[in-house]
């Protein structure tokens, strides 16, 4: 069990949404932990990392990561439009062709979007960016062939307790960016 849900004073709804998330399934591809969250940004807070496990992969696919904040706060704060907001970060290398494409900064918000349509959650308020990065060594690193990453930084708010939705959609949204399909059927539990 989270150390979260175990402190004294926790507000019943964020303890409801956490144990969403602790009892929600895990792609096998993925390897998610819960880490230490970011403090006074909310009363609540609990953070999770994810990473596209290297075991996993059984042809040419890239190893995205992320993180995935949920916080929730005793009154609605304004941007927010209610008491919970989940903060996530997704990152994966690309290829560099795809990556120079100047409509591959909107993939990255579209996969998000499908995400968390695909598993129903509920939300409003979202906003984000993404940033396409094309590296190119010199000097001593003039070898290197060039290569593009994709990053997604984005938040919205969850309008119910429901979070193991908004879970499930990051981490679709990791796999997406790393090459995986959308959905897997075949899942495991978050080890917390």
């Amino acid at each position: 069990m989270s150390e979260s849900t175990e402190s004294s004073g926790v507000a019943p709804e964020f303890a409801i949404a956490l144990r969403s998330i602790l009892d929600c399934d895990v792609r096998n591809e993925l390897d998610v932990k819960e880490i230490d969250a970011p403090a006074n940004l909310a009363r609540h807070a609990v953070a999770f990392s994810c990473d596209v496990r290297p075991d996993s992969v059984h042809e040419k696919i890239d190893l995205g990561t992320g993180r995935l904040v949920l916080l929730w706060d005793d009154e609605p704060q304004e941007a927010w439009g209610s008491r919970f907001r989940v903060i996530a970060f997704a990152k994966s290398p690309l290829e560099t062709e795809i990556g120079a494409d100047e409509y591959s900064s909107g993939l990255a918000w579209s996969w998000l979007v499908a995400a968390l349509e695909a598993n129903e959650a509920s939300y409003s308020a979202e906003a984000g960016t993404t940033t396409r990065v094309i590296s190119t060594g010199f000097g001593t690193l003039s070898n290197q062939a060039q290569h593009a990453e994709l990053e997604l930084r984005a938040s919205w708010s969850p309008m119910d307790t429901n979070i193991a939705a908004h879970m499930h959609a990051w981490q679709s949204l990791i796999c997406m960016m790393s090459g995986l399909p959308l959905q897997n059927e075949d899942v495991g539990r978050l080890n917390v």
